[in-house]
């Protein structure tokens, strides 16, 4: 919404799930104006129409930069786009807000960022839960239980229709593991605070409608230099059970915290993409006895029901790309974190792939 003066024009570039929501995002917000909209099928149609119209549509992403001469560039498209459309964009002087992952590949990630500096212009990766308040709840609470943590987390979907093709899709260049796992190996990094030194990982084949390469059902473990431990799980595709689809559980010394979603963990909920965000409460768990070995603590309930819903999520990271670009901010540590998390989820999908450990270096 376009009511400051010298608003930040945005070309959108892809219309699936994220890249509607970044869309009304833009529209909402006071300080952006969307100058185009891309994407090689119908989608840009039914976007434009969702936003009330009238925003030029390109098929092309190279002529729709050239055209509207944008600020910055929200790319949701298919991972393998990733890295060329953001090198693109930057070269073109723009900003860049990305979807993860930063690329397909972990060299393509460092061109990315390399681009980013040479240029002076900001790239800010969508890792929605580090805007999520419950999470960073989950977070903070996970850093007071001592080390080692033991982490365990997944999140299974038993795709079908409409994210089912997107999921076939997804895995024509990523696996699970690798796609989804970025968020999740990011918390474990943010509550442990300790470097990575080895990751395990298996996965299976469970569908001839995926590359004979990939797999689509995927199990991580990670292990850090503290001691600490942390796994976790993705599988897409109809035939994905829903028992204990919906795990984000961590362990330490002192007790543990899960997240409780009855509603979002229901069944016929794991493909939603709005619960995949949802808390709804938080489990602490204290682990002091008495001199009978009883527990000393009740478990403590934290209510998360007036967490943000997806969409306000979004709108909370376009702020935050807006603030990178009006203030200025520094985002080396933003972009590292990125690339790392990236360089353990491939080290993970490494080993699946060759049946051995993998050793994390500098």
């Amino acid at each position: 919404m376009a009511t400051s003066p010298n608003p930040v024009r945005v070309l959108v570039v892809g219309c699936g799930n994220m890249g509607a929501s970044h869309a009304q995002a833009y529209q909402l917000l006071d300080g952006f104006e969307i100058c185009g909209i891309v994407s090689t099928g119908q989608s840009k149609h039914v976007l434009n129409e969702t936003l009330g119209g009238g925003y030029p549509l390109f098929s092309d992403y190279a002529e729709a930069l050239t055209e509207t001469r944008p600020d910055a560039v929200c790319i949701s498209t298919y991972p393998d786009t990733h890295e060329a459309f953001a090198l693109q964009a930057l070269e073109a002087g723009c900003h860049v807000f990305i979807e993860k992952p930063l690329a397909d590949t972990v060299e393509g990630a460092e061109r990315v960022v390399a681009a980013a500096k040479r240029t002076g212009k900001k790239v800010v990766v969508g890792y929605i839960l580090r805007h999520h308040p419950s999470w960073e709840k989950f977070v903070e609470v996970a850093q007071t239980l001592g080390r080692p943590l033991v982490m365990r987390m997944n999140l299974n979907q038993q795709s079908h229709g409409g994210m089912w093709t997107v999921h076939r899709n997804l895995m024509k260049s990523l696996s699970p593991i690798v796609d989804c796992g970025v968020h999740y190996i990011d918390v474990m990094c943010q509550m442990t605070r300790s470097k990575p030194v080895q990751v395990n990982a298996i996965g299976a084949r469970l569908t001839d409608d995926i590359p004979a390469g990939n797999y689509n059902y995927g199990q991580l473990q990670i292990r850090f230099e503290d001691g600490s431990v942390g796994w976790y799980e993705a599988g897409w595709g109809p035939m994905m059970s829903e028992t204990a689809f919906f795990v984000k559980d961590v362990i330490g010394p002192k007790g543990c915290v899960s997240i409780v979603a009855k509603t979002a963990g229901g069944t016929g909920k794991s493909d939603n993409v709005d619960s995949h965000t949802k808390t709804e409460s938080l489990r602490v768990h204290y682990a002091d006895l008495d001199a009978a070995d009883q527990f000393t603590r009740p478990d403590e309930w934290i209510d998360m029901q007036d967490e943000p819903d997806h969409q306000e999520l979004c709108n909370r990271e376009q702020r935050y790309f807006l603030k990178t670009i009006r203030e200025n901010l520094d985002l080396t540590d933003h972009l590292q974190d990125a690339v790392n998390s990236l360089r353990i989820a491939f080290a993970c999908d490494e080993s699946v792939r060759t049946g051995l450990p993998v050793r994390l270096t500098e």
